[in-house]
C-alpha cells in the first residue's frame, strides 16, 4: 500500500511538471491564447451558421462551416451555382468575416 502511495505521488509530481511546461502554439503564444482563438473561431462559425440558417434559400441545406481567424470555409454540396454564390454572399456579410473560402460543390444536374 505504501508503494502505491509513493507511485501516485510521483505520478502527480510528473503531471504537475508537464502542466507547467505546456508547449506554446506555432505562433509563440501560450495555451491560454490558443484557447481564446479557438473560442473566437467557434463564435464566428456559429454566427455564420446562424446567418445561413436565417436565409430562406439556404436554411435547409447542410453547409459545413469552419473558421480560422477571420477566414471562413464553406464545404458541402449545393443544388446550383446560384446557391453556392448566395451562401458565400451571406457568409461574407457576417461581422468579423474577412475572407470566405467557398469550397461548396454543385451537385450534377443542378
Amino acid at each position: 500500500m505504501k508503494a502505491l502511495a509513493i507511485s501516485v505521488s510521483v505520478l502527480a509530481l510528473a503531471l504537475a511538471g508537464c502542466a507547467s511546461d505546456r508547449p506554446r502554439n506555432q505562433t509563440g503564444g501560450s495555451a491560454s491564447s490558443e484557447v481564446k482563438q479557438d473560442t473566437r473561431n467557434a463564435a464566428l462559425t456559429a454566427k455564420v451558421k446562424s446567418a445561413l440558417a436565417a436565409d430562406v434559400g439556404l436554411k435547409t441545406l447542410k453547409i459545413d462551416v469552419d473558421s480560422m481567424g477571420n477566414t471562413v470555409t464553406l464545404k458541402g454540396a449545393v443544388d446550383s451555382a446560384e446557391t453556392k454564390r448566395r451562401a458565400e454572399e451571406v457568409a461574407r456579410k457576417v461581422d468579423g468575416v474577412a475572407t470566405v473560402r467557398n469550397e461548396l460543390t454543385v451537385r450534377s444536374g443542378g
